[in-house]
């Protein structure tokens, strides 16, 4: 996209929302262009429903006003006016008759707030599901696929074109009711909104109502890359994935109390303190966490990992690694995977070992591979080790993306960093995870972290580096990294993904596959030995 047409969505947006923040404002031009939107003439077919999965009602009731006043000119309102009638007929094409039965006396475009007043049809779910529902219990698939069916049919006939946020309003309705049957939650710990596994199948259900009932020709098209390319930049929709999961992603200002020689000072004697052995830990906090403005400045201009581990060596250990990530995310690294450590790992390593290990050979072989490899003995790193390699081998992702193994008596000058993926990465200084007693961490093959005594410490520090750094989840990591970010990290947002897009499909906010075992693990029934 051209700097003269950045400029034109920049006014086009900013003149009527001014109070709109920076990073919604990417997202709504990122929405734009990904729909078509290529010069201001585009904008007057943009549409209410559009715009309904980024903006509140109100604010894109008064971009199309606004719009619509200062671009409208005879000649494109008499195109408007015949596009939007073609618009209407197409969409006719993709409606069921029995849809077109139950709405005709309501025009294809329908009234897209009518989930507002929409009443979930309970009384029409058959009684077993009912039971399980008023008495709090978790309906089994089977059942929770009926109840699905019923409610999806309710909505196709409110309203034929129904979108993803209708789902989402819906979901959160039949949550709302029943949270204790219907919400995501695991060991008592609710995974992500709560309800984004049942906003997934009532998003599937409705896609397969609409493709048994829209002509070939229509379908074709539909499944065309055209429709999901994303037009803007791989460098402008880099900024869409650093930002996702953080809080306070870029500072603006220095705190009130500081200026930038004592940023100077400071960062300067946290280099001093770290050739110290006995250097203060709360000292260090305090240090890291009032400097923290300028190393978001340094890491937003683009530093390098070797320039930033020289400046700011405290950042890469656990301390200053965990300070970084709780002022960015408001989430406390290490304690928050320990708690739900404590909350799910046992279940997850129960359903590994006991469903999913029957569902494919290659998953049972692997099983039975890190069984010899960790020998009779164990305990809970051993555990933790197990459930990683389990999840990587579940998702078909590659071991050696995530954790390169050396020789146990391997020193930091001995690494061959140039076979070490450029990602974040956790060396493995023995044959194997359970025989290591040691690891090292590797970003951009460069050594920033070489006496890690646990693989609990160096799985956070991993995971850590993707958010403070400003690094994309590699494709061949992609659903291993944002099931544990959701389930065991609790960042959890709705929109955007944290994963490198190395080819022109638009990708899902949420991974399907990460959804999927989310909600078969909320199904599993396990007994503590």
């Amino acid at each position: 996209m051209s700097d003269s047409e950045r400029t034109f969505l920049d006014v086009a947006i900013t003149e009527v929302l001014p109070e709109l923040q920076a990073v919604n404002k990417s997202i709504l031009e990122e929405h734009l262009q990904s729909i078509g939107v290529e010069t201001s003439d585009d904008l007057l077919f943009v549409t209410e429903a559009d715009l309904m999965t980024v903006l509140r009602p109100v604010q894109a009731r008064k971009l199309l006003s606004a719009w619509k006043q200062k671009y409208q000119t005879p000649e494109n309102s008499s195109l408007s006016s015949v596009e939007a009638s073609s618009t209407q007929s197409l969409s006719l094409l993709s409606v069921s008759p029995q849809s077109l039965s139950s709405t005709s006396s309501s025009s294809p475009g329908c009234d897209t707030h009518w989930d507002d007043n929409f009443e979930i049809p309970w009384s029409k779910l058959p009684a077993e599901v009912v039971h399980f529902l008023e008495r709090g219990k978790r309906p089994c698939p089977k059942l929770r696929r009926q109840m699905v069916r019923i409610v999806v049919t309710e909505m196709m006939e409110k309203c034929p074109h129904v979108g993803r946020k209708h789902s989402v309003d819906v979901a959160k309705k039949m949550v709302a009711k029943y949270p204790n049957s219907l919400q995501d939650v695991i060991e008592g710990d609710i995974v992500g909104a709560g309800y984004l596994s049942l906003v997934k199948q009532l998003q599937n259900r409705i896609e397969n109502v609409r493709r048994t009932s829209t002509p070939k020709i229509r379908k074709r098209k539909h499944q065309t890359d055209s429709d999901h390319t994303d037009e803007i930049p791989l460098e402008e929709r880099a900024a869409m994935q650093d930002t996702y999961g953080c809080i306070k992603w870029n500072v603006e200002f220095l705190p009130l109390e500081e200026t930038p020689e004592s940023q100077q000072q400071k960062m300067e004697k946290l280099k001093v303190m770290f050739q110290q052995a006995d250097a203060n830990p709360d000292e260090v906090k305090s240090l890291m966490k009032s400097t923290y403005y300028t190393q978001r400045q340094h890491v937003n201009q683009g530093k390098s990992i070797k320039c930033l581990r020289e400046e700011w060596p405290f950042w890469f250990d656990e301390l200053g690694m965990s300070v970084h990530f709780k002022e960015l995310t408001g989430i406390d690294l290490k304690e928050t995977f320990t708690r739900n450590l404590d909350l799910k790992g046992k279940r997850l390593l129960d359903y590994m070992t006991t469903v999913a290990v029957s569902k494919s050979k290659a998953f049972l072989q692997t099983y039975a591979r890190l069984q010899r490899m960790r020998g009779p003995q164990g305990g809970c790193s051993d555990d933790v080790k197990e459930m990683v390699l389990l999840l990587l081998s579940y998702f078909e992702e590659k071991e050696e993306s995530m954790l390169f193994c050396v020789e146990d008596t391997c020193l930091a000058d001995e690494v061959q960093l140039e076979q070490v993926p450029l990602t974040p990465t956790i060396i493995v200084c023995g044959q194997s995870c359970y025989s290591s007693r040691r690891y090292m961490l590797s970003i951009d093959r460069n050594l920033v972290s070489t006496n890690i005594s646990s693989f609990i410490s160096a799985l956070c520090l991993m995971f850590g580096s993707y958010y403070n750094f400003n690094i994309h989840y590699p494709s061949e990591l992609a659903s291993t990294l944002e099931f544990l970010q959701r389930c065991f990290f609790s960042i959890n947002p709705e929109k955007g993904t944290k994963v490198e897009n190395k080819n022109s499909k638009r990708r899902l906010s949420v991974n399907p596959r990460v959804l999927t075992l989310i909600q078969d693990l909320a199904d599993h029934e396990w007994r503590q030995a």
